[in-house]
């Protein structure tokens, strides 16, 4: 009942008239999204020890969200730990990292960062889910909508649930 509960949750996110944002703001719709997909990727088993770690970089209004609604969260027996970054060259350890659309100029750099780690990329420019994000936010008429690069989560190690790649836009 909680995953479904959760699905109608990403659903409804998925389907927001991003005009409609007024009632909620976008970085906080992506941040609810972001937690939300966590719940439908499955991580090596290697990775399930230590803290989940999620890093953002390029969105302070993210960031912010992030920490204030989920640091106190867990994935499992994992506690939920939200870092920032200003730079490509400080990530490390994490297993998400959201790139927002200030560090997007930064993309081939942060991704070549995490390349050979289980992290699951999350972007929010279009054009960067064919350049080797895990998942990229997108708005298709006027809705905000998110594509999965299969090929990208296969890289990284990681498994994506039917429920969520069967409401992707997949590439």
């Amino acid at each position: 009942m909680r995953k479904l509960s959760l699905l109608v949750i990403v659903l409804l996110a998925c389907s927001l008239n991003v005009k409609a944002a007024d009632d909620r703001p976008i970085h906080e719709i992506h941040s609810m999204m972001v937690f939300n997909f966590i719940k439908y990727v499955n991580w090596p088993a290697n990775t399930s020890s230590g803290d989940f770690v999620i890093g953002v970089i390029g969105s302070d209004d993210v960031y912010n969200t992030l920490n204030e609604w989920y640091t106190s969260k867990n994935r499992g027996s994992q506690k939920i730990v939200i870092k920032q970054f200003n730079s490509p060259s400080e990530i490390q350890g994490c297993h998400v990292v959201y790139v927002g659309k200030d560090a997007s100029k930064n993309f081939e750099e942060i991704n070549a960062k995490v390349s050979g780690a289980s992290t699951l990329v999350i972007t929010d420019k279009s054009g960067l889910g064919q350049k080797g994000s895990c998942i990229n936010f997108k708005t298709v008429d006027g809705k905000l909508k998110f594509e999965i690069n299969q090929s990208a989560v296969d890289k990284a190690h990681l498994k994506v649930a039917s429920q969520l790649s069967g409401m992707a836009i997949m590439i």
